[in-house]
């Protein structure tokens, strides 16, 4: 197991937001969002912080590295539900670079109270899947470059 992330509760320990807001499609038969629905927030909110730190996943994917983020492992602590029409915050913070993974942190709310925390780690892989060393633009993304 890679995860050493420990998500904070606070919003302000988290460097990107990404603001959505839930379907009636992702709910369940209880009317709450399904569980497995919380994937998707989070790849949503990775590409979204991705873009606008000037790294639009299509281009890091298409440049002439051809890199992916393949994640590795996936937590997710369900702490209050999520509803229909939630307008939910998504606080992410990339942590814990390496030449070949990094993690990210991720802590959901609604009007500032928490409803799941996550941690995913993620591999640089080319195009055929095997291990790439991580891009240098990623110490950028991470606020670490120069």
């Amino acid at each position: 197991m890679r995860l050493s992330l420990q998500p904070s509760l606070e919003p302000t320990d988290y460097r990107y937001v990404h603001h959505l807001r839930t379907r009636f499609v992702e709910t369940d038969a209880m009317g709450i969002i399904h569980h497995g629905n919380y994937p998707a927030y989070l790849e949503e909110a990775r590409v979204a912080m991705l873009c606008d730190a000037g790294f639009p996943y299509e281009e890091v994917r298409a440049g002439d590295d051809g890199i992916e983020f393949a994640v590795l492992e996936l937590y997710v602590r369900y702490r209050r539900p999520l509803r229909f029409a939630d307008h939910l915050a998504v606080h992410v913070l990339l942590d814990d670079l390496t030449r070949t993974t990094f993690q990210v942190a991720y802590l959901l709310t609604v009007d500032g109270e928490p409803r799941a925390t996550a941690v995913t780690v993620h591999g640089a892989v080319d195009g055929s899947g095997r291990p790439s060393r991580m891009p240098p633009f990623v110490a950028e993304v991470f606020g670490t470059g120069s």
